[in-house]
């Protein structure tokens, strides 16, 4: 490139956006550490307790009878652990469940964002590993739900778009030039991979969308597999652990 633009050397890239990335030979690892550390002065938390895990295993609710809080505080942090979440997918499932509370906020949702912050501090160097000598498996793990509701077809939604999304992704690799067979996709829900695994229509499901049963097609001839899992919810950054 040097002959069609003017360009200077600088070295290898080590940091971007906030990003820092570190190149040894054996692979690349990315995180966030500066930008944790910068957020956590910021909001007062450097001093606080540790904690094991980013989100309680206690219900958030739009709860009125709270003492309310400061809502341009409560945005201030959510929007800046919503940036971290680029190279900490173990703080994204706790993160967006704290964005979906925007007004009205008491103690309760300040709380469970602080949390996240008390997690970051013994993490703060956590990040992304992308190693150049072994390979990897496209698996896709679902705690089954549809904003925030539980019933059987509200998982079996859930179910289809994961499935979506986990074929748009191998559609993606397969340009990079990765072949995936039998893609295994782990659900915690007995009745939202038996209707995905039955393709017949039966009185108690018919009026689901249509627009989701194509689901069933790809788990008989296409590259789906559905595993019964029960223990997902105790991958990190998901509800598990303390109930503080």
């Amino acid at each position: 490139m040097h002959s069609k633009f003017e360009m200077s050397m600088m070295g290898d890239l080590k940091f971007f956006l906030g990003i820092q990335i570190h190149q040894p030979p054996y692979g690349i690892f990315i995180n966030q550490a500066k930008y944790a550390q910068e957020i956590l002065i910021k909001h007062g938390m450097t001093s606080c307790d540790s904690i094991g895990t980013p989100i309680a295993t206690k219900h958030l609710d739009a709860d009125l009878s709270g003492t309310p809080v400061d809502q341009m505080k409560y945005r201030s942090m959510v929007g800046a652990l919503m940036y971290l979440t680029a190279s900490r997918p173990d703080i994204v499932h706790a993160t967006c469940y704290c964005t979906r509370y925007r007004a009205k906020l008491n103690e309760k949702h300040l709380t469970a964002v602080k949390r996240i912050f008390r997690y970051l501090k013994d993490t703060i160097n956590m990040g992304l590993w992308y190693s150049k000598y072994t390979g990897f498996e496209l698996t896709a793990f679902l705690d089954s739900d549809h904003a925030g509701c539980l019933d059987s077809q509200a998982e079996y939604v859930s179910l289809s778009t994961c499935c979506s999304q986990v074929l748009w992704l191998r559609t993606q690799l397969t340009d990079y030039g990765f072949q995936f067979d039998k893609i295994p996709m782990y659900c915690d829900s007995k009745a939202a991979i038996a209707i995905s695994c039955n393709p017949v229509q039966h009185s108690h499901t018919k009026h689901i969308d249509v627009r989701y049963n194509f689901i069933k097609e790809k788990v008989e001839k296409g590259p789906l597999m559905i595993i019964l899992e029960q223990r997902i919810a105790a991958i990190k950054g998901y509800r598990g652990g303390s109930g503080e």
